[in-house]
């Protein structure tokens, strides 16, 4: 009973982990606060503003680790599930999914730059060029 106990909290640790791996990030400039909801609305395309009034421009990385985590952990979703959505979403005309970068470092450097870009990076990979928003 107590290993099984044990390894139930491993699990749960293991979840909690996975979750924090990944950070929403923002330019340091960008005075917005944003919300888990906000951001899920914006990554699926129904949200194409900050809560300010400027545009948003939502940039996500190709397939990777860091991406499925995004994926299930921000989004609800799994990417295969965040996949299907756009194709549809594209065939019907009702949008067009974000802009991909292929490495964590280029999605870096866009959100650095540009106060309208948000994005997401192993939080490992998180330094003073961008703010994170506290989910």
């Amino acid at each position: 009973m107590i290993k099984k106990l044990t390894s139930f909290g491993a699990l749960l640790c293991l979840s909690f982990t996975a979750f924090a791996d990944v950070s929403v990030i923002i330019n340091k400039s960008n005075t917005n606060q944003l919300d888990k909801e906000e951001i899920v609305k914006i990554f699926l395309g129904k949200s194409q503003a900050f809560p300010d009034g400027n545009t948003v421009i939502p940039v996500n990385l190709t397939s990777s680790e860091t991406r499925s985590e995004f994926d299930s952990n921000i989004l609800g979703r799994s990417s295969s599930q965040i996949n299907a959505y756009w194709s549809k979403a594209i065939f019907t005309g009702a949008g067009n999914p974000p802009k991909e970068v292929t490495s964590e470092s280029e999605l870096l450097k866009l959100v650095a730059n540009n106060p309208n870009v948000i994005g997401y990076v192993d939080s490992s990979l998180v330094d003073d060029s961008v703010k994170v928003i506290n989910l």
